[in-house]
C-alpha cells in the first residue's frame, strides 16, 4: 500500500497498538501525528519514524476534550498541509466488577474511550469535508464491546458504543467520501496483559523471547502490535474505499468481519403478550437458543472443545 501524500492522526500512538499503527502508516508512506499523554514516550516514538525515513510530530495531550482534538487536526495541517486519516486508539482501564466501580471509575473510561473517539473523529470530519478529498475514520473498538467481559462495565460499553458510532458515521459521512470502520484488535499489549487468560500466555513468549504459540495466533487470533497494523494500513488506503460500517477483527493469523447485532428468533401472538404466554413460550420461541456472552477464556491445544 502506498500511503504517499496521505497524513494521518493516531491517538494513544506511544506506545503498543498506537505505535504499531502510527509506524505501519509512515512505513507506507504516510505523514503522522503521534499523540500520547506520555512526553517521553511520544518524542521517542517521533524519533523511531524519522530514523526510519518517515515524517512525524507530536501532540502530547489527553484527548476527550475537543480542545485535544482540534490541537491533533491543527498539528496535522500545520505540519504536512492536510488530514487523511484519524486513527482514534487512546485508551485506559479501570477495571473493576459493577459493586466496586466508581462514578471516576466509570466516567475516566467513557471520557478516553467513547469522548475521545466523537470528538476526534468529529474534528477529522470538518477538516475533511472541508478538503473535499475524502477520507478515512479508523476507530479501535475490542471484543469486550462485541461480547462483553467481566470487570469492564466501563470499557465494554464504551467499545461498543465506538462500533455503532462507525456504523452512523458511514451514513453521515458517505455523500463526502469519507469511509468509517471500527477494527477489533487482539494483541499482546500492556492493557491485554490485565487479562488473566492471557497473561501467563503474553509473559512466557516474554520470558523465553519467542514467539506466541501457533495454536493460540490461529485458533484464538491473538498475537503482536505488529500483526494488527496491515488493517489500519489497508484502511487508510485507497484500495478500501468501498469499505465503511464494518467491524473487523485481527489478531494473530486471523481476519475477521463481525456481524451486525440482528434479530435471532421471533415469534407472534394476536393482539400482543402478557407476561404469562412470555413465560410460557419462551424456552420453545425466542429463548430456545440463547446468545453467549463474555470472551471465552483461550482454549489450549489439549483443551475439550
Amino acid at each position: 500500500m502506498d500511503l504517499s501524500g496521505k497524513a494521518a492522526i493516531v491517538t494513544g500512538s506511544g506506545r503498543g497498538l498506537g505505535l504499531a499503527y502510527a509506524e505501519a502508516l509512515a512505513v507506507a508512506g504516510a505523514s503522522v501525528v503521534v499523540n500520547d499523554v506520555d512526553a517521553t514516550a511520544a518524542a521517542a516514538a517521533v524519533e523511531k519514524i524519522t530514523a526510519g525515513g518517515g515524517r512525524a510530530v507530536s501532540v502530547v495531550a489527553p484527548v476527550g476534550e475537543t480542545s485535544t482534538a482540534d490541537a491533533l487536526v491543527d498539528a496535522a495541517v500545520e505540519n504536512f498541509g492536510r488530514l487523511d486519516v484519524m486513527v482514534t486508539n487512546a485508551g485506559v482501564l479501570r477495571d473493576k466488577v459493577l459493586w466496586k466501580m466508581s462514578d471516576e471509575d466509570f466516567d475516566t473510561v467513557v471520557d478516553v474511550h467513547l469522548r475521545g473517539t466523537f470528538t476526534c473523529a468529529r474534528a477529522a470530519a470538518v477538516r475533511m469535508r472541508e478538503q473535499g478529498t475524502g477520507g478515512r475514520l479508523i476507530l479501535v473498538s475490542s471484543p469486550a464491546g462485541q461480547r462483553g467481559n467481566f470487570g469492564q462495565t466501563n470499557y465494554a460499553a464504551a467499545k461498543a458504543g465506538i462500533v455503532a458510532m462507525a456504523r452512523t458515521w458511514a451514513m453521515e459521512l458517505a455523500r463526502a467520501g469519507i469511509t468509517a470502520n471500527a477494527i477489533v484488535p487482539v494483541a499482546a499489549t500492556e492493557m491485554t496483559r490485565t487479562i488473566p487468560a492471557f497473561a501467563p500466555l503474553i509473559e512466557e513468549a516474554e520470558r523465553t523471547g519467542g514467539p506466541l504459540p501457533e495454536w493460540l495466533r490461529r485458533d484464538e487470533g491473538f498475537g503482536t502490535a505488529e500483526d494488527a497494523a496491515p488493517l489500519v494500513v489497508f484502511l487508510a488506503s485507497d484500495a478500501s474505499s468501498d469499505v465503511t460500517g464494518q467491524a473487523i477483527g485481527i489478531g494473530g493469523d486471523k481476519l475477521a468481519l463481525w456481524s451486525h447485532p440482528q434479530e435471532k428468533a421471533a415469534a407472534y401472538a394476536g393482539g400482543g403478550w402478557d407476561a404469562d404466554s412470555i413465560a410460557a413460550s419462551w424456552s420453545t420461541g425466542p429463548g430456545a437458543q440463547p446468545e453467549t456472552y463474555g470472551i471465552p477464556a483461550p482454549r489450549t491445544p489439549e483443551a475439550p472443545r
